[in-house]
């Protein structure tokens, strides 16, 4: 008993500490519990330094990534990747088949054309967007898991982890926080989310879903979570609007368009990785398929608001 009280007062006396740096795009923010800010400070430096370690391997936005290496050289012959690269390709083409291609990290030359468009405030050029879809198409990536090799298909190609590889960077941060001591702490990259153990006294780590109709609105739900990831998928403030209507930046395999049906999708899962990808093919899929999708597989829930406002969640999903 003596060892559990000492052990209460030991966690009671963990101070919370916050910190953000740019990368991937975007902001990741770290929050965490460390007994002083030494200790907190050497946990955000390993923490971010991993995640910049995960970028110069994952982005598509640096000529000199491997991701973009391989891109060069993949169409060529099979090129061995990091342990990191192919395990993020392979949960994303086991994703693309568990849902027909409708999440398809090939999909970098129309990506492209749609930063360009949104950029320029116009739409793709059509010739241009049809040659660039006869470049992507997820059964042209092929992986050799006993190699850890990955060739492409054809040249041209360029593979764009962007619906996957934040959600992957959030559960590797947390990972390097747990073997730096730090427990209770939540790695924050944009919409994506990695929670470790709940703050001191706490049951779980407060987390407010947005609302689908502006970044300011009300949360949906608040939700008290511990040991998961939150991922949430919408065009709230990434988007392109042309004569009245609304191209997400969310892009379509099928036609090679941003979704114009507007969806907010929230995916809780096990890791950020799946959170991640699983909001991105569901966004895709819609709200009965995503539904269907998610409620096939018993560590994940979801809750999608459709372009109707209307809120739909999977059994699983938390009610508070």
């Amino acid at each position: 008993m003596a060892w559990s009280a000492s052990s209460a007062l030991l966690l009671l006396a963990l101070t919370r500490f916050e910190a953000a740096e740019p990368h991937m795009g975007t902001l990741f923010r770290i929050t965490l519990y460390a007994r002083d800010r030494a200790a907190a400070d050497t946990a955000f430096r390993a923490g971010f330094d991993r995640v910049q370690q995960l970028d110069e391997i994952l982005s598509d936005y640096n000529p000199q990534s491997e991701l973009m290496r391989v891109c060069a050289a993949a169409h060529q012959r099979p090129v061995r990747v990091s342990a990191e690269l192919f395990d993020v390709l392979a949960a994303s083409q086991h994703l693309a088949e568990a849902t027909g291609g409708a999440f398809d990290v090939t999909l970098g030359p129309v990506i492209r054309l749609w930063r360009d468009a949104r950029k320029q405030k116009r739409l793709p050029d059509a010739a241009a967007l049809a040659e660039a879809r006869g470049r992507c198409g997820y059964r042209n990536l092929a992986l050799d898991a006993g190699a850890r090799t990955v060739s492409l298909k054809m040249p041209g190609m360029l593979l764009d982890l962007g619906g996957i590889a934040k959600g992957y960077a959030a559960d590797e941060a947390l990972r390097v926080l747990r073997n730096h001591g730090i427990k209770s702490a939540l790695v924050a990259a944009s919409g994506d989310l990695a929670i470790g153990d709940p703050p001191p006294g706490k049951k779980g780590w407060r987390v407010g879903i947005d609302s689908r109709n502006a970044p300011d609105a009300r949360f949906t739900k608040v939700l008290e979570l511990r040991n998961t990831a939150v991922s949430t998928s919408g065009d709230t403030q990434q988007f392109l609007e042309i004569g009245g209507v609304r191209y997400s930046h969310i892009i379509d395999p099928a036609t090679g368009m941003g979704l114009t049906k507007r969806i907010a999708v929230t995916v809780i899962a096990e890791k950020g990785i799946d959170a991640d990808g699983f909001a991105t093919a569901v966004s895709l899929l819609g709200s009965r398929r995503g539904m269907e999708f998610v409620a096939r597989r018993t560590s994940a829930a979801v809750m999608i608001v459709d372009s109707g406002g209307r809120v739909s969640q999977s059994s699983r999903f938390p009610q508070r």
